[in-house]
């Protein structure tokens, strides 16, 4: 029998603020962190919230990570150590990039003034696993330590991983989460070329005038316990992951695979490991991009998956508020998915004005949704996708 993991911890620095809580009441109350184009954590300062000296020695994308585990932790109780063996808490945090920031300003200053300009700092701030060795080094986190890296998945498979830790009994408690902070000029350049980027600077997804998505910033981390560990000591649980999906398209590089087929069968799996069917589901917080084909080849996955129960459960996206945070999207939106779960209230689809009519019948939010307190549990879906064809469903439980 696999052990249950319950959540007694979240984190976030997101575009909408530093906090968890935060970032579901400016959700829930119609706002969006997005401005100018691009989507910026404007109130985090590493300097003010870390001291100078760590934040010299980190890039800016495992500052967010460290912070939103530090919300996370005492929100857990942790206190300064682990509330089990330090040896059976693994740290795993995703990020697509790494510190992309670091290496862009490196380069930046080898082309103005040389090589003997560059930092000996700089390989430890770029190393994608920097985030969570910080994190690891700061909170005494001594099972194993590593980094996702699977492009817009890398969070939410990085929850995956510490869940299957825990549950095969090789760790007691687990943080995990994602982050990431290549708002760069490189980063706009490379996806403006694509096509990917919103030219109008806008992220309205499953809109009829959708058009691309919006580069941000942000982490989100959570503490992961078996549920007899957190009922041993009367941890507050916040909710439990019941399920999970990860599936690859092994079908291109970067375009999702039309029929969704692969990322019907994450979300599919992720019922089934959670002993749920579609009816149970309340809620779905999708991947929605705002890009033509991710969102309608991820509405494809849900009908093949759910059957006609997706027509009528109440879908909306946090990109469309958030922006896309790529490697720490998974991560974050979990944690927005557990929060509108818990306090029964659903953020909308930010500036949804009119549906695009080829994605057929739908229940998109164009404003909060209040859950019926007629139910006394919420189940919802999470789900991520990432270049690779990386499909990660997550169902949580609140």
């Amino acid at each position: 029998m696999k052990r249950r993991v319950v959540i007694t911890g979240i984190g976030a620095v997101s575009p909408l603020g530093i906090g968890a809580q935060v970032l579901h009441e400016n959700a829930v109350a119609g706002m969006s962190g997005i401005k100018g184009g691009k989507g910026l954590c404007c109130e985090f300062d590493g300097a003010q919230t870390l001291g100078r000296r760590e934040n010299f020695r980190m890039d800016r994308f495992a500052q967010l990570a460290v912070v939103a585990a530090r919300e996370a932790l005492a929100q857990a109780g942790w206190g300064d150590t682990p509330p089990v063996a330090a040896d059976r808490v693994p740290c795993i945090i995703g990020s697509a990039i790494g510190g992309l920031m670091t290496l862009e300003e490196e380069i930046e200053k080898m082309r103005i003034d040389g090589a003997a300009a560059v930092s000996p700092l700089t390989v430890p701030k770029l190393m994608a696993n920097a985030a969570a060795a910080h994190i690891s080094m700061r909170f005494g986190l001594r099972g194993e330590t590593a980094a996702i890296v699977s492009a817009c998945s890398g969070g939410a498979q990085a929850i995956v991983a510490a869940l299957r830790a825990i549950r095969s009994g090789e760790a007691d408690a687990a943080v995990a989460g994602g982050a990431e902070a290549a708002t760069t000029p490189f980063t706009t350049a490379i996806f403006t070329t694509a096509g990917a980027l919103s030219p109008t600077g806008t992220s309205v997804p499953f809109s009829a005038e959708r058009d691309g998505f919006i580069l941000s910033e942000g982490a989100g981390v959570l503490v992961l316990e078996a549920a007899d560990v957190a009922e041993s000591r009367g941890a507050i649980i916040l909710g439990e992951i019941v399920g999970f999906g990860v599936r690859s398209d092994a079908h291109h590089i970067t375009a999702p695979e039309p029929n969704g087929t692969c990322a019907a069968a994450a979300i599919q799996a992720a019922l089934d490991d959670g002993d749920l069917i579609a009816e149970d589901i309340d809620y779905i917080n999708a991947h929605g991009t705002g890009t033509k084909l991710n969102d309608a080849t991820e509405i494809v996955a849900l009908r093949a998956a759910l059957g006609p129960a997706a027509s009528t459960i109440p879908l909306s996206s946090s990109k469309s508020y958030l922006g896309h945070l790529l490697g720490a999207a998974g991560a974050v939106e979990a944690i927005a998915t557990l929060l509108a779960l818990r306090h029964r209230q659903l953020p909308p689809v930010y500036g949804l004005t009119q549906a695009d009519p080829a994605l057929g019948e739908l229940t998109l939010l164009k404003a909060s949704l209040s859950l019926s307190d007629e139910k006394p549990l919420h189940v919802g879906l999470s789900n991520s996708m990432g270049f690779g064809g990386h499909n990660v469903t997550l169902a949580l439980r609140a």
